[in-house]
């Protein structure tokens, strides 16, 4: 397991918490490795001039005035393994990323490659080296001289405010008092501790502090490491960002698109503390760390915290969040029924609610799921409590699933219960014959819908007899009131059902499941099943597809295991992946099951409905859910997480006897399809206190990301065994790009005050370029050979002979996408960049070395041209010679994608609609074929992975254009924001490139 220090173990246990410590440190000196073209290391030590002009190392073979770099002459300071030398194979796995760090210096672009013995002496000399490379010829003072830096001044006037009598002092109680309120998640024992330390190094003992030691306390509590080492990569002068800095901040790291400088100091005014620095449109490092925890900075994407999906889809394209007991607050069977579970349930956007019917003592029914008669609750009561609380976290229609176990008169009660207090919310109209699929969300916003058995037409009494459902006679058993034996033979049971509760159900009629080719043939939309967690899970290994295929069109409802006595919960994903709607979780039962349908369910605004992924949704579409790779027409995704720290850690619950001490590590779980299925963790961070340093990197593969969870878990190392801290769980597709702080929740799920982790989020495209979905990023190519997507035969000649067309524009399709993927990864590489940098980063990066220089290459962008090349004047060093030939066949490549994704993209489409046209006859052929049985599966299944790959592919082009188009604008947008564009006047249109894209009709 690779190793890294914590930011608190610098020498001496100095934490770096301004660009002076930096400074002195270089100043001191330190041993690094230097590694060689060879891939041999060296030790040597480094050290900075004392005239701040070069560093220098020893020993050394040279003179020693080889033996050292001027700083004037450094283009560039990379961290991690961004160059040759260090990506060699021989190294790789010799270190971790972050302790590694590149000097790239001289006219020939020369790399010296370093490795430090931690992250932090790496963060150190890199601030230092890029702040000193940043004043260029002017000499900055040496650390600690010159005027009061803005947050000095601020704190200092923080301090003045304090001090009531004007004496230069404060009691430490009001010292530490303030420090809170500035930093509220801070222990107050932890600042009480530093004041002590500083009083005793300074030797000014006793219940008061002066205005310096008030400063230099807030100064090494509240300077986050990992934020000032963010801040000094992004600010020009290395102790503020700028409005300028800003929003290169926001646009190159966090993602963000046509931010303005209004918008940033927008952002400054909010978030900058100081005066002076909300005035000159200043963030320093406190105002960055309080917007990057603040919620404008969230993980979470906001466009995801309202509805934002489709609504208008039939109500079986979406999973529909759904509760089983949820009146019950403890456990099954000797839990108690409590009203409030239900206020609960619908208050988590909950949509469809179990209720079992039983007689009650007073003649009118009840419900209750505890072996207490005593504990049981009218249905008058709970009736009014859903009238009351339906539709107060979300507006689209709720399913109520009675369970009847009352007698036919207390029936009619429950009826005409329903029919008085729900009045015009109860939905009766009669479903439309003449339909294929139930009406959607949208046209059912606040209606109440009732799914339960219904009398056949021909039953024309005023009760009947239907089949019983299997829910809820585990529970009859244990309250001994089962009279009646399930018949002979197996078959199911019969019970009695007054016409007046039948007539309340239309939309959802529940009917029993006899097998897939009968619910085929017979089965009408507004029918519905349930199935127990075992037999749907039967079904989910045994025949996925079916289950897929089923749920297009009729609504599935899965009921936990009655063996579950303990109401604890099943793992929604293994049914979510074969589309069934509705699984019903013991709301009350807090755990992993629990966080995943909470999070999952959040990413539409929490409204309780989510749309499935569109795969599941088409008429024609191929999906296994158990498929082990990426599936046809579903570009898979590449997430690189990296885990930088936590904050405000609270200790295990019930850990009292460990002590003050938590050892944290973090587990980043991917939960989905069985392909995407993962975990990771980083290492411990020892002896840490509560705000641990991780600084570690995992990346995971999602196939199917709109089927993704992530969720984080923060434990406790324990000898004994690992205790739970605190998790959060969202949606793959709510992620944001960037540095976000994750807050985190109780195993409840009760939000933790002030305790958060701080990540970095990139996604990209597996196999290199074009953008991670949504996300502007790219990702890297491994060295492989080309894979192609093709067709499969289905025995039918007519339709064989069609998608064969597909073979050449299938092959065409992916050489454009990839061939622009393979160069903008080259591109990137020679750049010094992360697959996960964008355009715009590239661009930025090459204009800094060319103003670092004082006999700068002239190297211009002509924006003039709708495809801008780079043009070089003069003798050129060969690195730079290497990135102009990378940008050439980058433009070129993109060139050609751009130029030919239409024509490409008509051949598949055309193929694609004729394949359809078949798609009505294909009974017809089958049976004039002779086809039966395992191979007429054979020839279905091909047909729908042809549909699906022909559709898929397209709209994989169709992006990769957008991309490619959106790739230009940045280059455009760029070189005349850095200074090294030329003729800018011709700058193409955002609003032409970034045109919306059209979705291709299913």
């Amino acid at each position: 397991k690779k190793k890294t220090v914590s930011f608190s173990s610098m020498p001496n246990d100095r934490k770096i918490n301004s660009t002076a410590a930096c400074i002195s440190l270089m100043l001191e000196g330190c041993e690094l490795k230097k590694v060689r073209s060879n891939s041999r290391m060296y030790s040597r030590f480094f050290v900075l001039d004392a005239d701040m002009r070069s560093v220098r190392w020893e020993p050394s073979k040279k003179d020693s005035e080889k033996a050292k770099i001027e700083i004037k002459s450094v283009k560039e300071v990379r961290v991690g393994k961004k160059t040759p030398v260090l990506r060699s194979n021989g190294l790789s796995d010799q270190f971790p990323d972050e302790c590694a760090f590149s000097i790239i210096y001289g006219d020939n672009y020369e790399s010296l490659d370093l490795v430090a013995s931690s992250a932090d002496v790496v963060s150190a000399w890199v601030m230092g080296l890029r702040y000193l490379v940043s004043y260029g010829k002017h000499s900055p003072e040496a650390p600690g001289t010159g005027h009061p830096s803005l947050r000095t001044s601020w704190i200092s006037s923080v301090f003045d405010l304090a001090d009531l009598e004007k004496s230069g002092r404060i009691p430490v109680s009001r010292a530490v008092q303030l420090i809170k309120a500035l930093n509220p998640g801070m222990k107050t024992s932890t600042i009480e501790l530093k004041f002590k330390e500083l009083q005793k190094a300074s030797e000014r003992p006793g219940t008061e502090v002066a205005c310096d030691l008030f400063v230099e306390a807030y100064c090494e509590l509240c300077t986050r490491p990992e934020i000032f080492f963010l801040l000094v990569q992004f600010s020009s002068n290395k102790e503020y960002l700028g409005v300028k800095d800003l929003l290169m901040f926001l646009e190159v790291e966090q993602g963000m698109e046509g931010v303005t400088e209004e918008k940033c100091l927008e952002i400054v005014s909010k978030y900058e503390p100081s005066k002076e620095g909300r005035e000159k449109g200043y963030l320093a490092i406190d105002g960055f760390t309080r917007y990057l925890l603040s919620a404008d900075c969230s993980i979470f994407d906001p466009q995801h915290r309202k509805v934002c999906q489709d609504m208008a889809q039939p109500l079986s394209h979406y999973y529909i969040s759904s509760a089983h007991s949820a009146c019950l607050l403890e456990d099954n069977f000797w839990g108690r029924s409590d009203i409030s579970g239900y206020i609960s349930a619908l208050g988590l956007g909950c949509r469809s609610i179990e209720l079992v019917l039983w007689d009650g003592p007073e003649g009118e029914p009840v419900v209750y799921t505890s072996p207490s008669a005593a504990s049981c609750v009218p249905f008058r009561a709970v009736v009014g409590l859903i009238d009351q609380h339906a539709f107060t976290a979300s507006a689209y229609p709720l399913i109520l699933c009675l369970v009847v176990r009352c007698s036919a008169p207390q029936q009619r009660l429950a009826a005409q219960c329903l029919r008085k207090t729900l009045g015009e919310k109860l939905y009766l109209e009669p479903p439309n014959p003449v339909a294929s699929y139930l009406p959607s969300p949208e046209e059912l916003k606040g209606r109440i819908l009732i799914k339960g058995k219904k009398l056949p037409p021909t039953c024309e009494d005023s009760e009947g007899e239907v089949s019983d459902e299997e829910e809820g006679w585990e529970l009859a058993r244990r309250l001994g009131q089962e009279d009646r034996e399930a018949p002979e033979g197996g078959g199911l049971r019969r019970v009695r059902l007054s016409r007046e509760l039948s007539e309340l159900v239309s939309l959802c009629q529940a009917v029993p499941f006899q097998d897939f080719e009968s619910s085929r043939r017979g089965q009408r939309y507004w029918e519905m099943c349930s199935f127990s967690e075992v037999e749907a899970g039967r079904f989910a290994n045994e025949c996925p597809a079916e289950l897929v295929s089923y749920n297009k069109r009729f609504l599935s409802r899965i009921y936990p295991s009655p063996m579950r006595i303990d109401a604890s919960n099943m793992n929604p994903q293994d049914f979510w992946k074969c589309g069934c709607q509705m699984v019903a979780m013991n709301y009350q039962t807090p755990g992993l099951m629990m966080d995943l349908n909470a999070g999952w369910f959040r990413q539409n605004g929490a409204c309780g409905y989510v749309l499935r992924p569109a795969i599941m949704r088409e008429e024609v579409s191929y999906f296994s859910a158990n498929a082990k790779d990426s599936l046809p027409g579903v570009p898979a995704q590449l997430l690189h997480l990296k885990v930088i720290s936590g904050q405000n850690l609270p200790k295990p619950k019930g850990s009292g006897a460990k002590g003050e001490v938590v050892e944290p590590y973090v587990c980043a779980e991917i939960h989905g399809i069985p392909a995407d299925c993962a975990e990771h963790r980083t290492k411990t961070a020892l002896q840490s206190g509560d705000n641990p340093i991780f600084d570690e990197s995992l990346e995971f593969q999602i196939n199917l990301p709109e089927l993704a969870v992530l969720r984080f878990v923060v434990l406790d190392d324990d000898y004994i065994g690992d205790e739970f801290i605190a998790q959060y769980t969202i949606p793959f597709e709510c992620l944001q790009p960037g540095y976000r702080h994750v807050p985190l929740q109780s195993l409840a799920g009760e939000p933790l005050p002030h305790a958060t982790l701080f990540v970095h989020v990139a996604i990209t495209d597996r196999r290199g370029g074009g953008k991670g979905h949504r996300r502007g990023l790219a990702g890297r190519r491994g060295r492989r050979v080309r894979e192609y997507t093709s067709t499969k035969a289905t025995g039918i000649k007519a339709i064989d002979e069609v998608f064969r067309t597909a073979t050449q524009p299938l092959r065409e399709a992916t050489d454009l996408r990839e061939n622009v993927q393979n160069a903008l990864v080259s591109f990137k590489e020679l750049c010094g960049l992360t697959p996960a940098a964008n355009m715009k980063q590239c661009i930025l990066t090459v204009s800094t070395w060319l103003l670092h220089s004082d006999s700068a290459p002239s190297v211009t962008l002509n924006l003039a041209e709708q495809y801008p090349p780079m043009e070089a004047r003069g003798p050129i060093p060969d690195l730079l010679r290497k990135v102009l030939t990378a940008y050439e066949t980058m433009i070129q490549t993109s060139r050609t994608l751009i130029e030919s994704a239409d024509a490409v993209y008509g051949k598949l489409i055309q193929a694609q609609q004729a394949g359809m046209d078949f798609h009505k006859e294909l009974h017809r052929i089958e049976t004039k074929e002779g086809l039966r049985g395992r191979k007429l599966q054979k020839a279905l299944e091909s047909f729908a992975w042809n549909i699906t790959v022909l559709k898929g592919q397209a709209d994989l082009l169709k992006h990769a254009k957008a991309e490619a188009l959106d790739n230009l604008w940045q280059i455009h947008n760029a070189g005349q924001s850095c200074g090294i564009g030329r003729n800018g006047s011709a700058s193409p249109e955002p609003s032409r490139l970034r045109a919306p894209l059209e979705p291709i009709p299913e």
